[in-house]
C-alpha cells in the first residue's frame, strides 16, 4: 500500500519495505503519480520512495528563483538525512535524471546504484537568458494554463497515444497538476544542468534506459551518457516506448531493474 508523508518540506509517496530504499525522481511535467504503474509491479517488500519534487504538489519550493540541479540535490539530501537513510538506490526519469545525477556526483557515498531513464542532459547555461526552446516551456504554461498546456503537450510523451488511452490520461493528469512557479524553477534547473559533465563522477554502477520512440529526450541522449560513464550497467533500449517509458512499459522496466539496479 502506498502512503503519503511530508519530510523536510517534501511530499513523499511510499511503499514501505525492507532493505536499501529505492528513491524515484520524476520528470519536469510530472509528479510522483507517474511512478505508480512501476511501483505497483516492483517486488513486494521493497522500500520505495517517490517524491513530489520541490515546487510540485504540496512540496516546498527551492529558495532560488533560478535554481540549479544542486538546489534539488540539497533538498533530496535533507530528506534522506531526516529519514536516516545513509545509502539509497536512486532512479531519475527525464529531468529527474539530471537531479539524480547531480546528487550522485555530489554525494557518491550515498548512492549504492543509479538508474537514469530517458535522461535530460541539460543545457549548461549558468548565466544569461535561457535558450529559446527552454524559455518557451515557461511562456507556454503561462499563456495556456496547466490544463491546456497538458492537453497540447502530453501526447508527445507517449508513443502511439491513440492506442494507449490509459497511459495518455495518466501523463495528461500529472502535467495538468503542475504548479507554474515550481515548473518555472525546474525549467531554470534544466537550463543550468549538465549531466554529461557530471557523468565521469558517477562511479557507482549506473543503468541507462531509453525508449526508441522518444522524441523528447531522443535515444542518442542515453547513448552519449552511457558512453561517458565510468561504471556503466546495461544500456536498455525499449522498442515502441516513448518518453513516458515507466508508464508505458512498467513490467518490462521492472524486469530490467531486477537484473541491474535491484540485483
Amino acid at each position: 500500500m502506498t502512503t503519503t508523508e511530508t519530510v523536510a518540506g517534501i511530499t513523499l509517496h511510499r511503499n514501505r519495505g525492507e532493505g536499501t530504499p529505492l528513491v524515484l525522481l520524476h520528470g519536469i511535467g510530472s509528479n510522483a503519480e507517474s511512478w505508480a504503474p512501476l511501483m505497483a509491479v516492483l517486488p513486494p517488500g521493497l522500500d520505495v520512495i517517490a517524491w513530489d519534487a520541490p515546487g510540485y504538489g504540496t512540496s516546498a519550493p527551492v529558495e532560488p528563483e533560478s535554481p540549479t540541479p544542486s538546489d534539488y540535490a540539497a533538498a533530496l539530501l535533507r530528506v534522506l538525512d531526516t529519514l536516516g537513510h545513509a545509502r539509497v538506490r536512486l532512479m531519475g526519469h527525464s529531468l529527474g535524471s539530471l537531479f539524480a545525477g547531480r546528487f550522485a556526483a555530489l554525494h557518491p557515498d550515498r548512492v549504492e546504484r543509479l538508474a537514469l531513464l530517458s535522461p535530460a542532459l541539460g543545457y549548461g547555461v549558468t548565466a544569461g537568458p535561457l535558450p529559446a526552446n527552454v524559455q518557451a516551456r515557461i511562456d507556454d504554461l503561462t499563456a495556456l494554463g496547466p490544463q491546456d498546456f497538458a492537453a497540447r503537450r502530453a501526447a508527445r510523451l507517449v508513443y502511439d497515444p491513440e492506442n494507449r488511452p490509459t497511459v495518455m490520461e495518466g501523463v495528461r493528469r500529472s502535467m495538468a497538476a503542475v504548479n507554474p512557479p515550481g515548473y518555472a524553477q525546474a525549467v531554470h534547473a534544466l537550463g543550468a544542468g549538465d549531466l554529461l559533465a557530471d557523468a565521469p563522477k558517477l562511479t557507482m554502477p549506473t543503468l541507462v534506459a531509453t525508449g526508441l520512440e522518444d522524441v523528447v529526450t531522443p535515444p542518442d541522449n542515453a547513448r552519449r551518457l552511457h558512453a561517458a560513464l565510468p561504471n556503466p550497467l546495461r544500456l536498455a533500449e525499449l522498442p515502441a516506448a516513448g518518453h513516458a517509458m515507466p508508464q508505458e512499459f512498467p513490467r518490462e522496466l521492472a524486469a530490467i531493474l531486477a537484473e541491474t539496479l535491484l540485483a
